[in-house]
């Protein structure tokens, strides 16, 4: 039996911590579907984890070669500045980067409301989120959970790509995650399923990594919502599929309101 529920989903939270405290305002049940750090900030340069290490302008010239998809001149780039600096401080690359995710959750989980129920982006670190949860916030990968007569399923992480971002994983791996959830009422993930116009960045102007295995449990198992993020301004924000309602809640950094599913 279902029991009226207001849900309130957010997803690429990337370091909006503010907005982030009052997403639950209101709602029977909040969602996180993940990439909660901030990296780089491709409309200010200034902003993110690679901007505090490296610098603005170092910032802006890594966003330009990753944009025209010259992934080993960005990381040639970034391996020179952190060979510099750790020349002039003796502090080593992953540990300055630790301590900035480190701040960024510390702020992120002590802003997130309780209760929520989570899972992982593909520019999220799992393994650090238990030191900095609370014991409202329930971590759900590979998993369901049941809420008001509902159940909602979680899988997390994204797809391997030329991005290299720190929770990829490869296809075969996503998809038994995907087959251990089984059946569910609300699938969450933090990538959509691999539909063009679900994919299409019309900013970036390029395709997202999206997933044939999420498309294809989608198509045989028919869930009420398929609800995601990953793709910050996409050519289609709903379809559907079958009897499915395939959406993508919002780039929460951008928008800073969550979405509203009334179930």
């Amino acid at each position: 039996m279902f029991y009226p529920m207001r849900v309130h989903v957010v997803s690429d939270v990337h370091g909006s911590a503010d907005a982030l405290r009052c997403a639950g305002d209101g709602a029977d049940m909040l969602i996180c579907l993940g990439d909660l750090l901030l990296f780089l900030d491709y409309a200010d340069y200034s902003q993110g984890i690679f901007a505090d290490l490296y610098g603005a302008e170092h910032a802006r010239q890594y966003v330009e070669l990753r944009t025209a998809r010259r992934f080993d001149e960005a990381r040639q780039l970034t391996a020179a500045i952190g060979a510099r600096l750790t020349a002039e401080d003796g502090m080593d690359l992953r540990t300055r980067s630790n301590e900035a995710i480190k701040r960024q959750y510390g702020a992120l989980f002590g802003a997130l409301q309780e209760p929520a129920y989570l899972t992982y982006g593909n520019v999220d670190v799992p393994s650090l989120w238990d030191a900095y949860r609370k014991p409202g916030h329930q971590v759900v990968d590979g998993g369901t959970v049941v809420v008001g007569g509902v159940t909602f399923g979680f899988v997390g992480a994204g797809l391997v790509s030329p991005y290299r971002t720190p929770n990829e994983l490869p296809p075969l791996a996503y998809a038994e995650k995907l087959d251990a959830v089984g059946p569910v009422d609300v699938l969450c993930t933090h990538i959509p399923p691999a539909v063009p116009e679900l994919l299409y960045d019309v900013k970036a102007r390029r395709l997202e990594t999206g997933s044939t295995a999420l498309l294809e449990v989608i198509r045989r198992t028919q869930p009420r919502y398929a609800l995601f993020g990953h793709v910050h301004n996409p050519l289609a924000r709903r379809v559907r599929i079958g009897r499915t309602e395939c959406v993508n809640v919002g780039h929460f950094r951008a928008t800073r309101v969550p979405y509203v599913v009334e179930l």
